[in-house]
């Protein structure tokens, strides 16, 4: 499966906000090397989430015009709403 992310500068609970009221969603790759922060689009995230290829294979992400190779690790939900909150690869 195919997805593209941005990369991000700002990082703390106010940047995460903005974020999530903009319709994106605050990640991390983790890897070789330093971790990337990230963010995705959330509704295109959301309904890959329900997919279930998504959650167990490797998925290619296309990241400041490179494609690499990731695996999803975690992510959180809000408690009662269908809203991603962080996503980790």
């Amino acid at each position: 499966m195919n997805f593209t992310a941005y990369e991000r500068t700002l990082q703390g609970t106010g940047a995460s906000r903005r974020l999530r009221n903009a319709s994106k969603v605050p990640g991390i790759v983790y890897g070789a090397g330093a971790p990337k922060m990230i963010e995705l689009d959330h509704n295109a995230l959301f309904f890959a989430l329900k997919k279930e290829a998504f959650h167990s294979s490797i998925l290619e992400m296309e990241l400041a015009g490179k494609v690499e190779g990731v695996l999803l690790r975690d992510y959180q939900m809000h408690p009662y709403k269908p809203v991603v909150l962080h996503v980790d690869f």
